[in-house]
């Protein structure tokens, strides 16, 4: 099985990229993972909401295959602990799916046929985070369970 973070926005800030990349290279070790950042459209700032998600959701569209295992995160998902990510993340390797893409939106959503497409609508939490500290949590949270699934001694809970 392998991983492939996919999120719509601009490359990771110097201060959040340290911890990605360590955090990307930790998950290595157990699973393939790769990033793939979905630039906005050259006219964002001028597109209605709706027409800048579908715009975004064409792009991310020409990325995600059939056969993935699509996870969007999106505030009004569904929360749980990271010993539930492990468990899912285990379900999957189990059950012998290929890809497991974990999906950051652009800064207004999704558009409606992505929220059609995922398999699981994660909230990380109540609150909004920036884009790119959405990005090194969802990396932590999934090196953790990876641990976690190890019976590692990373995660304390």
């Amino acid at each position: 099985m392998k991983f492939l973070f996919l999120s719509v926005g601009k490359p990771h800030e110097a201060y959040v990229s340290r911890g990605v990349e360590d955090f990307t290279q930790r998950i290595n070790r157990y699973y393939p993972v790769q990033w793939q950042l979905i630039p906005p459209p050259k006219n964002a700032a001028a597109l209605p909401d709706n027409e800048l998600k579908k715009q975004e959701a064409i792009q991310i569209v020409g990325v995600i295959q059939a056969t993935d295992f699509l996870v969007l995160l999106d505030e009004r998902g569904k929360q749980f602990s990271s010993i539930e990510l492990a468990d899912l993340i285990q379900q999957k390797a189990v059950s012998s799916t290929r890809r497991i893409v974990f999906l950051i939106g652009g800064a207004y959503g999704v558009d409606e046929r992505l929220l059609k497409q995922a398999g699981l609508t994660w909230s990380l939490s109540k609150l909004v985070f920036p884009h790119m500290l959405v990005r090194l949590i969802l990396a932590e949270q999934v090196y953790r369970a990876c641990t976690i699934s190890r019976n590692e001694q990373y995660h304390h809970g």
